[in-house]
């Protein structure tokens, strides 16, 4: 084993106990944007539309699937979402038995700009990339997540320290093979910029029927071009991440507020509760009813083991 690979066993092992206190839901660091997460979440919880972020995988995995594309992201890879994707996680844990431990750090676009008037233009990239994607940690960026999670043990230090590290967070993914995307977030006329403007049009009126010919207009693009780059960030059409945005509301109805299987349709938009049942069970595997039921079952069996 070269110096290198034990460097970064050291390193992943220290960020392992660092963030061992995390829960299983996000639980914030004290940092600012700075989250970790630790032990099986609960499915509902995992199935939702994700924010721009870089996520550090320190023990077990996670597969992320967003329209019908799925990437699975192992220890010392991190996987970065330059976009708000509606998406579908399982965590597993290691193949040892211990729990899966990830940390995030939330993606700022005025913290990306200050940092981008510093550097070089970057090369042209392939516009037919997506949004999201993994790649291998390396040793720097493994040792810049260090210092910032050691922060927690130093809270008088966070105020003066955190916005270098986070800078060298960021300057390390943008040197790395995804650094476009972080390039795309915080320049305001990009096509990714375009798009992700129309996706907070989307999320806003998600119930409401879109036409996206209304939506090319607001983003100052041709209806061909608009689509072919929203498709092509996403993996989804317009029409279809309206769909996944509703059906991941409606599925959120149903475990959390109880709502029966045609109130949650409506609510989100849909005129027919059949087509909405097909449409749910093509997304997630079962007829709403009974993937609701299964969901809340479950989440009342872990509580019941949680009290003994």
């Amino acid at each position: 084993m070269n110096n290198q690979l034990l460097t970064m066993n050291g390193q992943l092992l220290e960020l392992r106990s660092l963030a061992s206190r995390a829960e299983n839901r996000r639980t914030e660091t004290g940092i600012p944007r700075v989250a970790m997460v630790q032990g099986e979440i609960p499915e509902h919880m995992l199935a939702a539309v994700y924010e721009p972020m870089i996520n550090l995988i320190l023990q077990g995995s996670k597969t992320m699937t967003v329209g019908d594309r799925t990437l699975r992201y192992d220890p010392a890879t991190y996987f970065v979402m330059s976009i708000e994707l509606p998406a579908v996680g399982t965590i597993h844990p290691a193949a040892s038995g211990e729990p899966y431990l990830a940390l995030s750090l939330t993606l700022d676009p005025a913290v990306l700009a200050t940092l981008l008037t510093d550097l070089a233009s970057p090369a042209e990239r392939n516009e037919s990339d997506a949004g999201f994607s993994v790649a291998a940690v390396t040793p720097e960026l493994m040792d810049a997540w260090l210092r910032m999670l050691r922060l927690t043990g130093r809270p008088d230090e966070i105020a003066a320290l955190a916005p270098v590290y986070e800078r060298e967070i960021l300057y390390r993914v943008l040197q790395g093979p995804h650094g476009w995307m972080l390039r795309d977030i915080a320049a305001p006329d990009t096509a990714m910029a375009r798009v992700s403007q129309a996706i907070q049009w989307i999320r806003q009126d998600f119930a409401e029927p879109i036409r996206v010919e209304a939506l090319a207009q607001r983003a100052a693009m041709s209806v061909s071009a608009f689509h072919r780059h929203f498709k092509a960030v996403t993996t989804l059409s317009p029409l279809q991440y309206q769909k996944r945005v509703r059906l991941l509301k409606a599925r959120m109805l149903m475990v959390a507020s109880t709502k029966s299987v045609t109130n949650a349709a409506f609510e989100v938009g849909y005129e027919s509760a059949t087509q909405f049942s097909r449409d749910y069970a093509r997304v997630f595997g079962l007829p709403p009813g009974r993937d609701a039921a299964r969901i809340l079952g479950e989440t009342k069996g872990n509580s019941v083991a949680l009290e003994r």
